[in-house]
């Protein structure tokens, strides 16, 4: 029940962000809604897709759409009076990658599928749906125009939970752990500037 609830807090932050991207395309009430949406469950509905795992999450449990559409509606009514906290966003939005990098890889792991595939699907779970909400506003992905520990925050926090697992700690607690690991790569990216090493070639 806690991952559970925590699952919903992450659902919730996801969707601020993407009530705010579409925010500042202008888009109208609708197009806030979809966008929110997408940010929100986008990546947990492709992983679920590639995992054929069917019902869709959120097609068998619908509290995830009203807490998305909940929170895009209370997001437009607070941002025409104050303006939301970037800090506190972004730290939410930290809590938000890691746990969902979690939540994915667990999911994998019920279905008995080797660790690589599991990083791999709980990665998905934290990133795509950012991705897809960038596409979708016309922008360059956040996971490719910065050298930002984003991604690999979540693959961290995927990877730290199966090796706490491997090391004989029991799921609840390893899950923890690597929530803190995910969470922590990905605040020290946002407050100390860490940043992976950029690639560049001669024109």
């Amino acid at each position: 029940m806690v991952l559970y609830i925590l699952d919903l807090l992450g659902v919730a932050v996801f969707a601020v962000s993407g009530v705010l991207a579409a925010g500042r395309k202008s888009f109208d009430v609708l197009g806030v809604a979809i966008i929110a949406t997408v940010t929100a469950i986008g990546g947990g509905t492709i992983r679920d897709v590639l995992l054929d795992r069917y019902p869709v999450f959120w097609v068998e449990d619908a509290t995830y759409l009203l807490v998305i559409l909940a929170t895009a509606v209370l997001t437009i009514l607070y941002t025409r009076f104050r303006e939301l906290p970037r800090t506190s966003l972004l730290v939410a939005d930290a809590f938000g990658l890691a746990l969902f990098a979690i939540s994915g890889a667990q999911v994998a792991e019920a279905q008995n599928f080797p660790g690589v595939i599991v990083v791999l699907m709980g990665t998905i779970t934290g990133t795509a749906g950012g991705v897809l909400r960038d596409v979708l506003c016309n922008e360059v992905p956040l996971l490719l125009r910065q050298p930002d520990l984003y991604a690999t925050a979540a693959i961290a926090g995927a990877a730290a939970y199966l090796g706490l697992q491997a090391f004989g700690l029991v799921q609840p607690y390893a899950a923890v752990g690597g929530i803190a690991v995910g969470t922590g790569l990905r605040l020290a990216a946002i407050f100390w500037g860490l940043r992976l090493p950029i690639y560049r070639t001669s024109d």
